[in-house]
């Protein structure tokens, strides 16, 4: 299995790239590509999947914490 990473795009959605199966609550399987987008704004007609609908109404630029190297 390929490691999986998800991005956090600026005013966007998460893009997620890897091997990974997606599931609802009840268990049921979502059709997934290798790579695909996830909604952050709630505002898409394909959720969980994301359709552009946040572009200019929907803004989220998250950065995660730097951490030291402890040589430094």
């Amino acid at each position: 299995m390929s490691k999986v990473q998800i991005k956090v795009m600026d005013n966007g959605p998460f893009r997620v790239t890897g091997e990974v199966e997606l599931i609802d609550v009840d268990g049921n399987k979502f059709e997934t590509k290798q790579a695909f987008s996830l909604c952050r704004c709630g505002k898409s007609s394909k959720l969980p999947f994301c359709d552009g609908t946040h572009k200019g109404n929907f803004e989220s630029c998250v950065r995660a914490e730097k951490v030291l190297d402890e040589k430094e």
